[in-house]
């Protein structure tokens, strides 16, 4: 895009060597912040995307300003920005075609956060609300598969940290802790990647309490469900070295578990 002239005004202006925004239109402040997001200045497109906003506030611009500002601002990685800027979208064009892109951008605005480092289990449930209201609410959007996929993705990675501090409890010998940090993957988060290994740690530790009867419980839910899994083979070997079968075994959460399986309820 080749703005020259336009371009050197409206910097001018930036630096306050020049006539205030107020003097151009609409047009041109937007064609100047495309020019900006294009060379790479995700900030000051941002900016100029809501200065049309500020100055045109009822015109057709600023409505596609707004959107855009909320796009700069969440490839910019500001995150909280960009999500008042695409809940402003949704709250004044509810009816608009964008409305559905602006409801997945501001899920992004959650969903781009879930990776990063000491981040709390909380910006993950945001981010599944956000995305379910993508789904629901515009389910022959664009958008819609997408934000499926990336619901799964973000409902395997809270049942992983659930493994993860599960994990934790039972190599320190805290096996009860461990168990209800397995219980809830298996309960809540049956439909993950991480089940399998949820019941194998189960029996693991299970069989650390003296819980006979719950370790094989968990085996028998293990086979049933995830036969042709290496997590069944080491519950197997598990279990037999000691003697037991795979089997339902007393009247524990599991034993209800199992039932669910067996109806074909549980998965």
């Amino acid at each position: 895009m080749v703005l020259s002239g336009l371009c050197l005004g409206l910097a001018a202006c930036a630096a306050d060597k020049g006539p205030p925004l107020e003097n151009f239109t609409p047009k041109e402040i937007f064609d100047r912040a495309e020019y900006e997001l294009e060379t790479g200045d995700l900030e000051d497109s941002a900016r100029y995307f809501s200065e049309v906003e500020r100055l045109y506030p009822y015109s057709e611009w600023a409505k596609r300003a707004l959107i855009m500002q909320a796009f700069a601002l969440h490839a910019d990685r500001k995150y909280e920005d960009a999500r008042a800027a695409a809940q402003r979208y949704i709250d004044f064009y509810p009816a608009d075609e964008d409305a559905a892109y602006a409801q997945y951008l501001l899920a992004l605005t959650y969903y781009d956060q879930i990776g990063e480092v000491g981040r709390d289990q909380g910006i993950t449930f945001q981010a599944l609300q956000a995305l379910r209201t993508v789904i629901e609410r515009y389910p022959d959007s664009q958008y819609s598969r997408s934000a499926i996929l990336k619901f799964d993705l973000a409902f395997d990675h809270l049942a992983g940290k659930e493994m993860e501090i599960g994990r934790y409890y039972l190599k320190r010998g805290h096996y009860a802790a461990a168990v209800n940090r397995f219980r809830v993957v298996v309960e809540d988060f049956q439909t993950t990647s991480h089940t399998p290994e949820a019941l194998h740690r189960l029996v693991e530790a299970n069989l650390a309490m003296g819980l006979t009867n719950e370790a094989q419980t968990a085996g028998a839910i293990l086979g049933y469900n995830y036969q042709g899994s290496d997590w069944y083979q080491d519950s197997f070997t598990l279990l037999t070295g000691q003697g037991l079968l795979l089997e339902p075994a007393g009247q524990s959460w599991l034993r209800g578990i199992w039932r669910q399986s067996v109806q074909g309820r549980w998965l």
